[in-house]
């Protein structure tokens, strides 16, 4: 038997505004953005150089989806970011003013920094000695 994940569904308040956001400010390849209907967007973003699950991002359709953007985790870590180049992608962080949580700290498997996206959901930006 073999499985993987595919797609993470991350609830947006806009299609276009969180592309911008991921694209832009995360640096994220937009991977697919088609039309399913007239309210309904296939949108999918990875980290460059990713070969594995994309983020799936969702716009809320009602009053009751949008209150869950942000929290889907209720509040903890929801997403984990690995890289290659810590001080790179940590520096962008900071060069686009993405709120830092908890600063960077190096454990006994790596680097780790807590950061926030534009929706408030909270990340860890990781870059494991094993990578």
């Amino acid at each position: 038997m073999r499985q993987k994940l595919a797609h993470i569904a991350l609830l947006v308040d806009d299609y276009d505004r969180a592309i911008q956001y991921y694209t832009e400010k995360l640096n994220f390849e937009l991977i697919e953005d088609s039309k399913l209907s007239d309210t309904k967007r296939w949108v999918l973003v990875a980290p460059p150089g990713s070969d594995g699950c994309q983020l799936l991002l969702a716009q809320a359709k009602d009053e009751h989806q949008r209150s869950f953007i942000g929290n889907q985790s209720g509040g903890r870590v929801f997403l984990f970011l690995h890289t290659d180049d810590f001080e790179r992608d940590y520096q962008n962080l900071i060069r686009h003013e993405i709120r830092i949580v908890r600063q960077p700290v190096l454990e006994e498997w790596g680097k780790v920094a807590v950061f926030q996206d534009i929706y408030g959901n909270l990340w860890d930006l990781i870059e494991a000695k094993s990578f």
